[in-house]
C-alpha cells in the first residue's frame, strides 16, 4: 500500500479548509443533493464529498456508507488532492498503490474510485467528489464531463458555506458573520473610548445528548439554547453561534460586571427552561468573559481566545461538581 503524499501548498491547504468552518458540522441538503444524485447517475453503491483534513478524511456528505471519516493514510482522496484532474483507479486490487489497502481488503472492498479534486478561491483542493464501487469498472469521457460537472457545483456550494454569514440552525451570525460584525463594533466602541465586553459560551454535554437522544434531539438543543441566549441579552448585543456547541457574544457599552448580569438573565432563563420542558436532560453552560484592555485585546479573535481560555479553567473548577456537564434531568 502506499498512503498518499502531501500537496506543495499543504500548509495553505489546511488553513483555508479551518477557515470554512465545515470539518464536523451539520450535514446539508445541498451536498446531500449532489451525492445522492451522482450515485444515481453513475449507478455506483458510493458517493462522497469528502474533506481532506491533516490527519483524517471528513465526508461532508456520504451515501453508503455508515462512517463520517477515514484515516488520511488509507484515502484514496488523499491521492487524488494531489492533482489537478480526475484520479481514478478501475480495479484496486490490480494498483499496487491499493492492492493491500484496508478498504480495499476489507470493508467497503472498494474496487473502482474515480474522484474530482474540489478547488477553493485560492486554488486549494479541500477535498473531492467521489464515486466508489465495489465492482471494477471504467470511466467513459463522456461520464468523467459529468463528475466534473458535479464537482463544480459542489466547489460553488463550498464557496456559498464561506459566504454565508448565519447559522442555518439557529439564525444567529455564525463566526464568518460575528467576526466581520463585531470588528466594526470594536473599531467604533475604541474610537469613542467606549467599554465593552465579550462573553464566550459553551453549552455543556453537548455530546451526551447527541449520543444519548439523537442528532435531532441535539440540534433541538442548540436552538433552544441559541433562543435563550437572544432573550436573555440586549438587543445591542452581537450574539453569535460560533460553530459546534460553542456561543459568543459582543457587548458594547458593557464592562465585565454588566456582562455577569446578562449571564445571570440566562442562567435563570435556562432554569425556568428545564423545569418545564421534561426533556430527560438540563441544559447547562459554562462562559468566559473578558472586558476589552484598550491597546491589549482589541481584536476579536484575541478576544475569543482569551474569553475562551477562561470559560476552560472556570470549566475545571467546577468539574468536581455534578452538574457540570449536563446532568440527568432529575424530577
Amino acid at each position: 500500500m502506499k498512503s498518499p503524499g502531501l500537496p506543495r501548498d499543504e500548509t495553505t491547504r489546511l488553513a483555508t479548509l479551518h477557515s470554512i468552518d465545515i470539518l464536523d458540522s451539520s450535514p446539508e441538503e445541498r451536498f446531500d443533493r449532489l451525492t445522492r444524485l451522482a450515485q444515481r447517475m453513475f449507478r455506483v453503491p458510493i458517493a462522497l464529498v469528502s474533506l481532506i483534513d491533516e490527519d483524517r478524511q471528513w465526508f461532508k456528505s456520504c451515501v453508503g456508507l455508515d462512517v463520517a471519516e477515514t484515516p488520511r493514510d488509507i484515502s484514496f482522496c488523499g491521492h487524488a488532492i494531489l492533482g489537478d484532474e480526475i484520479f481514478l483507479v478501475e480495479n484496486a486490487l490490480l494498483d499496487e498503490r491499493f492492492a493491500d489497502n484496508p478498504l480495499v481488503s476489507g470493508a467497503p472492498h472498494i474496487r473502482f474510485y474515480a474522484g474530482c479534486p474540489l478547488r477553493y478561491f485560492d486554488g486549494s483542493r479541500l477535498g473531492t467528489l467521489c464515486i466508489i464501487d465495489t465492482k471494477s469498472r471504467t470511466l467513459a469521457p463522456e461520464d468523467r464531463l459529468a463528475l466534473k460537472d458535479l464537482a463544480e457545483l459542489a466547489e460553488r456550494e463550498l464557496a456559498a458555506v464561506e459566504l454565508a454569514t448565519l447559522d442555518d440552525l439557529t439564525g444567529l451570525p455564525n463566526r464568518r458573520g460575528f467576526l466581520t460584525m463585531a470588528e466594526k463594533a470594536v473599531n467604533l466602541c475604541d474610537r469613542e473610548s467606549i467599554p465593552e465586553s465579550l462573553v464566550f459560551l459553551d453549552l455543556d454535554g453537548f455530546k451526551d445528548i447527541n449520543d444519548r437522544y439523537g442528532h435531532a434531539e441535539g440540534d433541538k438543543a442548540l436552538l433552544t439554547f441559541a433562543n435563550l441566549i437572544k432573550s436573555s441579552f440586549r438587543k445591542s448585543d452581537i450574539c453569535a453561534r460560533l460553530g459546534g456547541d460553542e456561543f459568543a457574544a459582543l457587548l458594547p457599552k458593557a464592562t465585565a460586571a454588566l456582562a455577569k448580569e446578562s449571564i445571570v438573565r440566562l442562567r435563570e432563563s435556562v432554569a425556568e427552561h428545564n423545569a418545564k420542558a421534561q426533556a430527560g436532560y438540563d441544559l447547562a453552560f459554562s462562559e468566559g468573559i473578558v472586558e476589552v484592555d484598550r491597546g491589549y485585546n482589541t481584536t476579536i479573535e484575541a478576544l475569543l481566545s482569551q474569553a475562551d481560555a477562561k470559560m476552560y479553567r472556570e470549566k475545571r473548577k467546577s468539574a468536581s461538581g455534578a452538574d457540570v456537564y449536563c446532568a440527568p434531568h432529575r424530577e
